[in-house]
């Protein structure tokens, strides 16, 4: 199936990505992104492409699942943002790295075709116990 829309071919990337991230498939994450990606952890780490991708390389990063959901897509021409649930089950260097977060992913056109070119990651937690605590007093 081809596909026609800028919605249909980020989600489209999209699966790609989630698909060759639970592979660790080195080769297809380069392709699907420009040299300039940079990623934002859920830790607040920074990681330039050859970071990124040597998490693979290495074997230091093994992603046994990878969900990609909750999508909003919005096209601003050579420029898409998505923002999204990414929930994982996955191991950096042996130690458990499983979660859900909150995932805006950046991608852009490059000769006819969209490719990742950034990916910020947040946890998904409640809320913190200030706003917990000032919903409590509201309710009085």
């Amino acid at each position: 199936m081809t596909t026609t829309t800028t919605e249909a071919q980020i989600r489209e990337l999209g699966e790609r990505w989630a698909d060759a991230e639970q592979r660790g498939d080195v080769a297809l994450l380069d392709e699907l992104s420009v040299d300039e990606f940079a990623m934002v952890g859920p830790a607040g780490f920074i990681l330039d492409k050859p970071q990124w991708l040597h998490r693979y390389r290495a074997g230091d990063l093994v992603t046994h699942s990878l969900e990609w959901d909750e999508l909003a897509v919005r096209d601003f021409g050579g420029t898409a943002l998505v923002i999204g649930r990414h929930t994982q089950r996955a191991a950096y260097r042996g130690n458990p790295a499983d979660g859900s977060f909150r995932a805006t992913h950046i991608a852009v056109r490059r000769d006819g075709r969209w490719r990742l070119a950034g990916i910020h990651m947040s946890p998904i937690a409640g809320p913190p116990p200030s706003t917990a605590a000032q919903t409590r007093e509201d309710l009085s």
